[in-house]
């Protein structure tokens, strides 16, 4: 993880996370929610919001974004807040999670981890404190031919999505109480 100057506020607010999700089933806003959590639990004022409905992060000062993987690729939609935001997040820091691989095999995090990085590639002024894969979920009555013939699945860690969320809130903390760099 990189460290950085001291959480600035928005206009004398306390600080606001954001943690935006990009989700076509509904479990990675679940890790998103869990991730918020642990966060609050720390003591930090978080909104979660769907990544399609963020238009800027002034009000924010972290930003969290987490993306489903659908056929090699980091949901659109994540992507597409990357690309808006890019500019404005300046020295805010910014943590990434991507979810999608069907087991925690390191070749398929491996893989999954390419899928992200290249997505991240593409807005190269942003440069994440921390970058997590986290198992995917299969619920095949949910899904089209042919994917309706995976077998029901559910990769996600708990403790590993909770660890990296704790990991976040003490990176978080320490900017809130660090001296300002003027």
């Amino acid at each position: 993880m990189r460290s950085g100057t001291a959480v600035r506020t928005v206009g004398g607010m306390q600080p606001k996370t954001l943690i935006a999700y990009a989700s076509k089933h509904g479990s990675t806003q679940e890790v998103a929610e869990q991730v918020a959590q642990t966060l609050r639990d720390s003591g930090l004022d978080v909104d979660v919001r769907p990544a399609s409905s963020v238009d800027d992060v002034d009000a924010y000062d972290a930003l969290v974004i987490g993306g489903a993987l659908y056929m090699g690729h980091w949901h659109r939609d994540a992507r597409r807040l990357l690309s808006r935001v890019s500019e404005e997040l300046g020295d805010r820091p910014v943590f990434v999670f991507g979810m999608g691989p069907m087991d925690l095999e390191d070749k398929s995090v491996e893989d999954a981890r390419k899928q992200v990085d290249h997505a991240l590639a593409k807005v190269p002024d942003v440069e994440p404190v921390s970058v997590a894969i986290f198992g995917g979920v299969v619920h095949p009555d949910e899904l089209h031919f042919p994917f309706n013939r995976m077998p029901e699945t559910d990769a996600r860690d708990p403790e590993a999505i909770r660890a990296w969320a704790d990991d976040i809130a003490a990176v978080l903390q320490a900017r809130r109480t660090a001296p300002s760099r003027t």
